[in-house]
């Protein structure tokens, strides 16, 4: 009989982030930050010491491409793909070049000026707001990591040798860590922090290893050896499972694989309500590499495309045309179906790392020179960004639309950019659609309440739920004291939707959402009941709410806001949506 004999049984509740019901044994993974020794180098041994960094990141060169080619091998080419934003930090100017200038200023050895400029980089990359994006501080840690232990001799950090079939429990796992897992031993992944986005949790998932993160302290709480039961469906570990709690798993992993294989059925069917209404369904992507995903989930085009990544990855402002190739691969792989391409949200909690000058430091970025107010700002950086807009729209369908928009008169500023760049594109005779619809993010309680006003010079509307939440609330999301207070139900939030969604149709505006809501099957119902025109969500969750789509009418949907809007506890608001959510997905 295992520990769960002799040790009481109890839960862990996390974020659910690779599917799957394990049991088994704990590996617990104490990984060790890398000891930097700080010392003088003498003048005579600079030279040297340059050439000892340059020896370092070859070879760490050497292995992200050997792990990016076994990954390719193993698991596939898009996981592959996640280490060639590792390649690009090793080739970094910006990294390397800070690096050589403090060691040059300084004179101490080579691993202290690396390790204090990777440090910044990746404290940057930690603030940043969107969670995709602040996972890559995640990829910058675990390439200097690398650099580090290459500096210094030691062995690479791996997980490829465990003795027998465990559940890898660890604070976090690199994205390599994650790629050297075994699969025919690693029964689970489970980790004191990161995200479901996390590109280790990626690659978990693609392994199809169940996988859950952010359970905190978890590695302390648990030994070596001990036994546990992961569900990767709802987020939840149970150390030292009882005959009862591993029986009735038993039975619910039974009903969730039935689910699963009607939902792979449903995603190739088309999305109508039982009572007959199509309901536009959209992709979120973030790299132009991601098109694949958006086919695989029969997604009716892209209601978000993110432009931050290319301009992070690449650690500058990318000229026009490597813009346009980029803008042009996804629009052309996809057409003729739409793709939503949202401007430049960068500054203030998203700057490109080593590069101060285009963001000086604030002491409140959310809310500061960020997004729309920095690129009105800088409007040559802008400009290179909307030609290459217009011109993919001559290879597809494009929409385009401004984030952080807070009233109509930072819309009328940005169009008349855009007109600039119109006429400079036909004076060049370039072509592009002229036709192409621009729309504004409604994310800020200034914009939702103008909604009337902005809708005059847009041709769509999109709201970006997460910010609008957080704003409207005054919470910050990634403060875990008060994230408990974010709440997609409160009162003020329905209000302001229905205010958005009722001015928008009123001046013949159509309104999609873009944000977390519209992949949850639990809102999803509350969100189109309101009135809201499309849906658009991260690729993998798009099937889900297909199911749901396909299992509900809209009618009831609309039944399901108007009780909502009359209720005033998000607590029993969320609770109306979850019934709603179960009484039409069966498990069984």
């Amino acid at each position: 009989m295992p520990d769960s004999a002799s040790r009481n049984e109890f839960t862990v509740q996390g974020i659910a982030a690779s599917q799957g019901i394990a049991y088994g044994q704990i590996f617990l993974y104490l990984q060790n930050e890398v000891q930097v020794p700080d010392y003088q180098v003498e003048v005579e041994k600079r030279i040297d010491e340059v050439a000892r960094f340059d020896r370092a990141l070859v070879l760490t060169r050497q292995q992200v491409a050997r792990t990016k080619s076994e990954v390719e091998r193993n698991i596939g080419p898009e996981e592959a793909a996640i280490f060639d934003a590792h390649l690009m930090v090793l080739e970094d100017e910006a990294l390397i070049g800070e690096t050589i200038r403090e060691f040059e200023s300084t004179g101490r050895n080579i691993e202290t000026c690396f390790h204090r400029v990777s440090t910044r980089y990746v404290q940057a990359f930690s603030e940043i707001d969107d969670e995709y994006l602040r996972e890559r501080a995640g990829d910058l840690r675990d390439v200097t990591q690398r650099v580090l232990r290459n500096l210094l001799g030691q062995e690479e950090s791996s997980l490829n040798k465990l003795a027998d079939r465990r559940i890898v429990v660890a604070a976090d796992i690199t994205p390599s860590e994650s790629a050297s897992l075994d699969r025919s031993s690693a029964l689970a992944l489970v980790t004191d922090s990161g995200s479901k986005t996390s590109h280790a949790v990626i690659v978990a998932r693609s392994m199809k290893v169940p996988a859950v993160v952010g359970v905190r302290d978890l590695t302390r709480r648990v030994r070596d050896g001990a036994w546990a039961l992961i569900d990767g469906y709802d987020g939840v570990v149970i150390v030292n499972p009882s005959e009862s709690t591993l029986f009735r798993y038993g039975k619910i992993q039974e009903r969730k694989k039935s689910f699963e294989a009607r939902l792979l059925d449903a995603v190739r069917l088309p999305a109508v309500t039982l009572d007959g209404v199509g309901i536009t369904l959209l992709a979120n992507i973030e790299k132009s590499d991601e098109v694949g995903k958006v086919r695989e989930a029969h997604a009716d085009g892209v209601g978000l495309y993110r432009t931050e990544f290319l301009f992070l990855n690449l650690g500058r402002a990318p000229t026009e045309e490597e813009q346009f190739e980029d803008y042009r691969r996804v629009v052309e792989s996809l057409a003729p179906s739409p793709v939503v391409i949202r401007t430049l949200d960068l500054g203030g909690d998203k700057p490109i790392a080593g590069n101060a000058s285009l963001f000086p430091h604030e002491s409140n970025p959310f809310m500061g020179f960020r997004a729309i107010r920095w690129c009105l700002e800088n409007r040559e950086v802008f400009k290179d960004q909307l030609r290459a807009i217009l011109r993919a729209s001559a290879f597809g369908k494009v929409r385009m639309m401004y984030p952080m928009i807070s009233g109509a008169d930072e819309m009328a500023r940005a169009n008349a950019i855009l007109e600039e760049c119109r006429s400079e594109l036909r004076a060049r005779g370039v072509p592009f659609d002229p036709a192409l619809e621009v729309g504004a993010m409604i994310e800020i309680p200034s914009a939702a309440y103008t909604t009337d006003l902005i809708a005059r010079q847009s041709a769509f509307f999109s709201i970006g739920t997460n910010d609008l939440i957080q704003y409207t609330l005054a919470i910050d999301r990634g403060n875990d004291r008060i994230a408990h207070l974010y709440e997609p139900t409160h009162p003020a939030v329905l209000r302001t939707l229905r205010h958005i969604i009722t001015e928008a149709h009123r001046h013949k505006v159509p309104v999609g959402v873009c944000g977390e809501m519209a992949g949850d099957p639990v809102f999803a119902p509350l969100l189109l009941g309101l009135g809201v025109d499309s849906l658009s969500m991260t690729p993998a969750w798009l099937p889900s709410v297909k199911y749901l789509v396909r299992s509900m009418s809209l009618a009831d949907a609309r039944a399901l806001a108007e009780e909502a809007m009359g209720l005033s506890s998000p607590a029993e608001i969320y609770a109306r949506c979850d019934a709603f959510y179960r009484a039409r997905v069966r498990l069984d």
